[in-house]
């Protein structure tokens, strides 16, 4: 899961360490630790049950990132992230690293910005704020499918609180995560910011996918001092609609969520979970969290117990987990 809080915080500390560097224009070297700890139970309505303890590394990265003035006004930026390193092992294989995100780009005050490469995608930055939250993950997020590769993006400058996006994937003849079938999924955002209001619709087409019908995401956010409010519904033909809210309370160096998420397959089963988070930071360097999760559904789920899987209809975890950033 992409981590809200340690987004923000390696955002600042890269702005920082920019700002540092300027001078000498050296780029900006980033990264992070992770691990977690989880104990999860899960049951069947015939009784039966399954429950597992884990230690695991919960995505720790490596980057680097520059960006320098082309012309007055217009900024050059590029960015590499690689994850995988399998910190909680020490006999870990070196060849589990792999690419998180790569992108190059241009952007000005008058025209927004433009980038190509692997990153987060429109309709995943402006839409899918609960599912992408929580550290370890509640298990329902939203449904799309196009992915973060092989994009070319574009945000534009903001209209008096208007910000309109969009995204294309690239998927040539040769592709061999597209099955070798050429598609150029698209998507489409518009994200409003007034006052603490935050307002946000995207459409994915999801082209060459097993299902070709677009998803559309709306998501609504208030500000209240230190409470954030969030609710986001999701729909897409022949699939679900998912529904979210979740509400953040920042305590000094705490924070506290609590969130519930619904998925409403158009087969008829439903699953929902309760999520809960408690976080404090120890630093500007490192912070600790508990998350537990609750979750049923009408029909069984494959769960991950432990280091293995089980088929069952309730899940309960309980997740212990550490992050040292710079």
């Amino acid at each position: 899961m992409k981590k809200t809080i340690l987004a923000s915080a390696i955002a600042a500390a890269t702005f920082s360490g920019a700002a540092m560097a300027q001078e000498i224009n050296l780029p900006v070297v980033y990264g992070n630790i992770q691990y977690a700890l989880t104990y999860t139970d899960a049951e069947t309505k015939a009784g039966t049950s399954s429950h597992g303890l884990e230690h695991f590394d919960n995505g720790t990265t490596l980057g680097v990132a520059h960006d320098h003035e082309i012309a007055p006004g217009i900024t050059g930026f590029f960015k590499l992230e690689v994850d995988g390193f399998g910190a909680d092992n020490k006999g870990a294989k070196k060849d589990i690293i792999k690419l998180d995100e790569a992108y190059v780009g241009v952007k000005g005050d008058n025209f927004g910005q433009v980038w190509v490469g692997s990153d987060d995608s429109m309709y995943e930055t402006s839409v899918d704020e609960i599912g992408e939250f929580w550290e370890v993950g509640s298990g329902i997020g939203n449904d799309y499918d196009t992915g973060e590769g092989d994009l070319v993006q574009y945000l534009s400058p903001n209209f008096g609180g208007l910000k309109l996006g969009a995204a294309v994937q690239i998927n040539g003849d040769k592709d061999p995560l597209n099955g070798g079938k050429k598609s150029f999924p698209w998507q489409l955002a518009a994200m409003y910011n007034v006052d603490a209001l935050e307002l946000a619709f995207a459409v994915d087409s999801n082209d060459g996918a097993g299902n070709n019908e677009n998803s559309y995401g709306l998501r609504a956010s208030f500000n209240l001092e230190d409470l954030r409010l969030t609710g986001q519904f999701e729909t897409r033909k022949d699939v679900a609609d998912t529904f979210g809210v979740m509400g953040v309370y920042t305590l000094g160096a705490n924070q506290f969520a609590l969130g519930y998420q619904l998925v409403d397959e158009d087969s008829g089963d439903k699953e929902d979970v309760i999520s809960l988070q408690a976080l404090h930071n120890l630093s500007d360097h490192m912070y600790v969290y508990v998350e537990g999760y609750v979750s049923s559904a009408d029909e069984d789920k494959v769960y991950d117990v432990g280091n293995g899987a089980f088929t069952g209809d309730e899940r309960s975890t309980i997740a212990l987990g550490a992050v040292y950033y710079f």
